[in-house]
C-alpha cells in the first residue's frame, strides 16, 4: 500500500474521534495494554516527560522539545491532532516519521489490529512508542490526547509529568466540573515522579496535592518560581515575536524572545521554565541557560508548530489559531482586541459535539463574520452556526467551506483590516 492508501485503510477500519468525535473514545486501557504486550513494551524502552491539560500542552510539548535538541538530546515528540499530515503527531528533533514507517508498521501488524479493533489514537500511540524506541531516542515529549486516566499515553512512567491548566472541555467524557477534569488529569502523576502544574488555580489545587501525595510524588508549582513581569509583541529579523520579561524564585528578572506570537504563550513559557528547573533539581539532567533560550526562540524553526497565532499573509493580516474552547479563547480574543486594525473580520467555524456558547459569548460583536463549516464528519453546519450566533449578537453570512469564507473575508477586506481564522482546530487545519 501506498502511504495515501496507507491513512485511508486506517481511517475507515480504525475509529478516529478527530473525524467522528466521542464514538472513537475508549474508556478503558485495555487496547493499549494489549499493543504494548504484543509489541515487546517499547514505552519501556525510552525516557520520557508526560504532558496533560486543557490548553497549552502542545505549546508546551514543543518548546520543550525544542529547547532539549537544543541542549543535544535526541529528542521524539508525539503530539495530537495533526493539522495537515498525521505524521506531524510523531517527530524526531523535529523531523516526522517517515511515510515508510508508517506503512511498514500498519502492514506487518494489521491482522492483530483487526483482531483487537483498536481506534486510531490507541494506534497511532503504539506507533509511536514503537518509532521511538527503534530510533533509540534519549528523551520523548509526549502530550495527552484527551485527559489522563484513561489516555493511551499513559502507560509510560515519565521523568515529569506537567499539567499546563484545568478548563471545561471534553466535558460529556472528562466531566462537568473542574474538579472531575482536573481528577482525570491528575491521573498521570505517578510514583515518586515530580509534576509540574502550570497555573495555579485554587478551585482545583487541592485535587492536585491529594493525588501527588498519594503517590510520594513531588508537586512543583510553575508560577512559584518564575513571575509574568510583562509581555510585548515585536518583531524580530523581520518574523512576528513575543518578548516576555520573567522574575524567578530569586528575584532576578530575565527576558525571552519566542518565535511563537500569542500572548497565551508566556504562560506556557513559565510552565516550560519550570519543567526544565525540576529535571535538573530533581533528575539529575544539566539543561543550561543558553539551550533554553535558544530553544524558546526557535520553535517553530525547529519543531514545526503551527496554528498557534499564526500569520498566514499580510495587508490585510491574516491570523488564525487552534483555540477552541472558552479558556483558549479568551486569550486569542484580548489579543485579537490589542492587535492594531480598522475593521475586523471573523472567519468561524466549528465542530457539532462541543459546547460553544461559552466560545460564543466572548466573540468580539463589532466584527463581520463568515461562518463556515470545517471538512470533517463533525463539523457543525454553517447555517446553524449562524443561527445560533445571532443570538450572541453576532452576525454574518454563511458558507459551505472554509476556503470560501476566508475568500469572501478577503475580498470584502482591506488593507489595514485585520482576518481571523478559528473557532475550531478543524479550521485552522485548511488554511495553515
Amino acid at each position: 500500500m501506498s502511504y495515501e492508501q496507507t491513512l485511508n485503510y486506517l481511517y475507515q477500519q480504525l475509529p478516529m474521534y478527530q473525524r467522528i468525535g466521542p464514538a472513537a473514545y475508549k474508556a478503558n486501557l485495555d487496547n493499549t495494554l494489549a499493543l504494548a504486550d504484543y509489541l515487546n513494551h517499547p514505552e519501556k524502552k525510552f525516557k520520557s516527560i508526560h504532558i496533560a491539560g486543557t490548553n497549552g500542552k502542545g505549546s508546551v510539548a514543543h518548546m520543550l522539545a525544542s529547547v532539549l535538541q537544543e541542549a543535544g538530546y535526541k529528542t521524539g515528540l508525539a503530539t495530537s491532532p495533526h493539522l495537515r499530515d498525521f505524521r506531524e503527531r510523531i517527530k524526531i528533533n523535529g523531523h516526522l516519521i517517515p511515510e515508510k514507517e508508517i506503512i511498514g508498521f500498519v502492514n506487518k501488524h494489521k491482522t492483530f489490529f483487526e483482531k483487537i479493533k483498536p481506534s486510531f489514537f490507541e494506534m497511532a500511540m503504539a506507533l509511536t512508542f514503537d518509532y521511538f524506541a527503534k530510533q533509540h531516542v534519549d528523551l520523548a515529549v509526549v502530550e495527552t490526547g484527551l485527559g489522563g486516566r484513561l489516555d493511551s499515553s499513559n502507560i509510560i512512567t515519565p521523568e515529569l509529568s506537567v499539567i499546563t491548566n484545568i478548563g471545561l472541555d471534553h466535558m460529556h467524557l472528562l466531566g462537568d466540573t473542574l474538579e472531575k477534569i482536573a481528577a482525570e488529569k491528575s491521573g498521570i502523576i505517578k510514583t515518586h515522579i515530580p509534576v509540574v502544574i502550570g497555573r495555579t488555580q485554587y478551585e482545583v489545587q487541592h485535587v492536585f496535592e491529594d493525588m501527588a501525595q498519594k503517590n510520594s510524588a513531588p508537586l512543583i508549582m510553575a508560577e512559584k518560581l518564575f513571575q509574568i513581569k510583562s509581555i510585548e509583541s515585536c518583531v524580530t529579523n523581520n518574523a512576528d515575536a513575543l518578548k516576555v520579561c520573567l522574575m524567578d524564585h530569586q528575584r532576578k528578572e530575565k527576558e525571552f524572545t519566542l518565535d511563537v506570537c500569542g500572548t497565551y504563550q508566556a504562560e506556557n513559557l513559565v510552565t516550560v521554565l519550570a519543567a526544565i528547573h525540576t529535571l535538573n533539581a530533581y533528575k539529575g539532567f544539566t539543561i543550561d541557560g543558553q539551550s533554553v533560550e535558544k530553544g524558546v526562540r526557535n520553535v517553530k524553526r525547529n519543531t514545526g508548530l503551527l496554528g498557534r497565532w499564526q500569520r498566514i499573509s499580510r495587508s490585510p493580516d491574516v491570523i488564525c489559531d487552534a483555540a477552541h474552547n472558552e479558556d483558549g479563547m479568551d486569550y486569542v480574543v484580548r489579543q485579537i482586541h490589542s492587535a492594531p486594525h480598522e475593521r475586523l473580520h471573523m472567519v468561524i467555524g466549528m465542530v457539532d459535539d462541543k459546547e460553544r456558547s461559552g466560545i460564543m459569548k466572548l466573540l468580539p460583536k463589532n466584527a463581520v463574520y463568515y461562518f463556515c463549516r470545517p471538512a470533517v464528519p463533525r463539523g457543525l453546519d454553517e447555517k446553524k452556526l449562524a443561527n445560533e450566533a445571532l443570538s450572541f449578537g453576532l452576525s454574518g453570512k454563511a458558507y459551505s467551506s472554509v476556503p470560501n469564507a476566508l475568500a469572501a473575508a478577503r475580498n470584502e477586506a482591506g488593507s489595514g483590516d485585520l482576518i481571523f481564522v478559528g473557532g475550531s482546530t478543524f479550521v485552522v487545519a485548511e488554511v495553515v
